[in-house]
């Protein structure tokens, strides 16, 4: 972004357009933490990375068989990551999610496709309006086969959907770190937010409409 006349109103248009910025807690760490999910037998988890992830775990929390979404920090390699931290671009992770769900309901391979299919993946280092090291896109695999299924879906959607090169990197996942507790649900927490009115509910809804059969119903 060039630099223009007014150090506020830089300040204002950064916040305006990314979601880096908004730290807001009014609301204490207490309150909103999410109580401790304890995943039942059989429930596995994934982890994906697609620009800001308040609508990334908006998406997936909207699928059927997913039970829980976290927001977090992964594929870097800088110990206990921050918002405050990543936010620099230098710490190696990308603003991810934790996905957890069960596999008689809903297969890894539809997760991939709803990754791949949620965000585009020709964009290096974020998604709209979010740029940065930190906003990259990043499939984790956490075992042989996953990485195949991965590697599959891309090279399928190189020959049929994308003329760019596709730009996710595939990676070996190796730990996460949850995010503060005001980034858990956000999406849904703050509904009036101008970055989730302008920028996640409208990505959210493009999904939905794209995805229609994977949802969960409303009531759920």
């Amino acid at each position: 972004m060039k630099i223009i006349k007014g150090g506020l109103v830089v300040i204002c248009l950064i916040m305006l357009v990314s979601c880096f910025g908004f730290t807001d807690k009014k609301e204490s760490e207490k309150d909103i933490e999410k109580q401790v999910y304890v995943p039942q037998e059989g429930i596995k988890v994934a982890y994906f990375a697609s620009g800001c992830f308040w609508c990334v775990e908006a998406i997936f929390e909207s699928l059927i068989g997913v039970e829980e979404a976290v927001s977090g920090y992964a594929g870097g390699k800088t110990l206990n990551p921050t918002y405050a931290k990543i936010g620099t671009g230098k710490t190696g992770h990308s603003e991810t999610v934790a996905v957890y769900y069960n596999p008689e309901k809903v297969s890894f391979e539809t997760l991939v496709t709803v990754f791949f299919g949620s965000h585009n993946p020709t964009t290096v280092n974020g998604q709209h309006p979010d740029y940065g090291t930190q906003y990259r896109s990043i499939a984790f695999y956490n075992t042989v086969q996953e990485k195949k299924i991965i590697e599959e879906t891309i090279e399928k959607l190189s020959a049929t959907v994308y003329k760019r090169k596709i730009a996710t990197e595939v990676t070996a996942f190796t730990k996460f770190y949850k995010a503060e507790a005001y980034h858990q649900d956000y999406e849904r927490r703050n509904p009036n937010q101008s970055y989730v009115k302008a920028v996640s509910v409208p990505r959210l809804n493009k999904f939905k409409k794209k995805f229609p059969a994977l949802l969960k119903s409303e009531k759920h």
